[in-house]
């Protein structure tokens, strides 16, 4: 269990999206060693998951991630409050409420998107987590839902919110559609909308402005967020991680610290090693992997070795050196 709170104020120029089923402890630390600088979310934790759970298994993690921020999930204030209270003693030095998530589950428990219908409660939320931890609390949101205008349901939610005072929103520049589309047509068929972030931004130069969505290299998101205070890669990032490596130079003024995709292998292996000395199966850390060598020579035959042999009971470091293997001489060469 992490015990370490970061003094400072997280640096949000560059995160990555909280995942379901993706962005597990094990994806975060070899996004880590990717890029220092960026800031890195859980998944969503529903709260009351965290309260009555197994609080180790859910939201345990090395001190090695940080930055790492929480995303709870729930719209309880007190419910909230607590599980809020829960992670920060655990180290995460950020709390992030989860209103864009528009899945069926989500809906049922009355939190994630269908909270931007509810912009009061929210704001009671994010009042009651504040008053219990000391860490920022911050949201993340859709643009608008259902049939609602987001030129008026983003701006109103905004300013309620911001009054119960969270500073900094990340938005993801879609609606969701609660009825009618699937959690995946959610993340790719409602038209993005950068300007209206960007006009939000304008609006409300107090805040920190974080764009989320359809996001797929630095280059885009540095275009996009020139007027904005960050941006957060979502799938990109996951798909394709190797454009991580080159956020720290870009972005924070430091050295990246690896300089070819074999590093990146190689310094994920120590923990490989350790969690698989602990009775993690490969496969739960190497499907995190799968994207990093993309577009290289000898990238499919990467991801068949690892998709083929990771999961085999038993499989170790073996199989990463016979996929490495597969690609080692074309990297080298290139």
């Amino acid at each position: 269990m992490a015990r370490m709170t970061a003094a400072r104020t997280p640096d949000r120029r560059l995160s990555v999206a909280p995942m379901m089923d993706w962005t597990d402890r094990h994806c975060r630390a070899f996004h880590r060693v990717l890029t220092k600088g960026a800031l890195l979310y859980t998944e969503m934790a529903v709260d009351k998951a965290v309260i009555h759970g197994d609080r180790e298994k859910l939201i345990g993690f090395d001190p090695a991630e940080h930055p790492v921020a929480i995303q709870l999930g729930g719209s309880d204030p007190a419910d909230l409050a607590k599980a809020g209270r829960i992670a920060e003693g655990f180290g995460y030095i950020e709390i992030n409420l989860n209103v864009g998530c528009p899945s069926d589950r989500v809906q049922s428990g009355r939190f994630g998107a269908c909270l931007m219908q509810e912009p009061a409660l929210v704001a009671d939320c994010v009042k009651a987590m504040q008053d219990a931890v000391s860490v920022p609390v911050t949201v993340k949101c859709r643009i608008g839902v259902d049939e609602q205008d987001p030129e008026v349901a983003l701006f109103d939610f905004v300013e309620t919110v911001a009054a119960a005072g969270v500073t900094s929103f990340t938005v993801h520049a879609r609606k969701a559609w609660l009825k009618g589309l699937s959690p995946k047509e959610n993340r790719t068929v409602p038209p993005l909308d950068y300007d209206l972030v960007r006009r939000l931004k304008a609006q409300r130069p107090e805040l920190e402005i974080i764009l989320n969505g359809g996001l797929e290299t630095l280059e885009q998101g540095l275009a996009e967020t020139a007027s904005l205070d960050g941006m957060m890669l979502g799938r990109a990032a996951y798909h394709t991680p190797w454009i991580l490596a080159e956020a720290d130079s870009r972005l924070f003024g430091k050295a990246d610290p690896l300089a070819s995709r074999v590093e990146a292998v190689d310094a994920y292996r120590p923990y490989l090693e350790s969690q698989l000395g602990k009775g993690t199966r490969l496969h739960d850390m190497t499907r995190h992997m799968l994207g990093l060598f993309t577009g290289q020579p000898g990238a499919r035959l990467w991801r068949r070795i690892l998709s083929e042999k990771a999961p085999k009971r038993g499989a170790g470091l073996e199989v990463i050196d016979e996929a490495l293997a597969a690609v080692v001489p074309q990297d080298e060469a290139a």
